[in-house]
């Protein structure tokens, strides 16, 4: 099993409902064991400004995909929260994206990892590194108390 984590964002639509409803699917996926999910925390939106502002966390997960076959799954999750590719850096209803899988180095057509834009997006570089801190707990009560920690922009922790 190889530890990876994915980053999770949304700003359309009941984007809290939706992450979490992206955890559920991602840990009921073959092959994929949800270890932690971070908080999550009220961001800027990053390329487009004029858009509704961000809700982002990550998970951490175990699996014994490839980096490949974990990007299928994480495209046909945000297929079936209902997500359509328009515009880049554009709203969204949900954004799975792989931010690290394990030590490995990834270049390919469509898939790089670690994700190239990560150092830019500090969100998503500590939630990830929160992610290890959250034990993910199947049933409703875990993912809620998740879900209450909800970070708007400049407040402390």
């Amino acid at each position: 099993m190889t530890r990876a984590y994915v980053g999770l964002g949304a700003n359309l639509g009941p984007r809290e409902v939706t992450l979490l409803r992206a955890v559920d699917l991602l840990a009921a996926a073959d092959r994929v064991e949800v270890v932690a999910v971070s908080q999550l925390r009220e961001t800027e939106p990053f390329g487009v400004a004029d858009q509704p502002g961000y809700l982002n966390g990550a998970v951490a997960l175990d699996t014994a995909l490839s980096p490949r076959g974990l990007l299928d799954v994480l495209l046909g999750v945000e297929r079936e929260l209902g997500r359509v590719r328009e515009e880049r850096w554009g709203p969204r209803t949900v954004d799975l994206d792989l931010l690290v899988y394990g030590d490995e180095v990834v270049d390919e057509p469509g898939l790089r990892v670690p994700h190239p834009r990560l150092h830019e997006r500090r969100f998503r570089a500590s939630a990830a590194s929160r992610a290890g801190a959250r034990p993910h707990d199947s049933r409703e009560g875990g993912r809620a108390r998740a879900a209450r920690r909800v970070r708007r922009p400049g407040r402390r922790a």
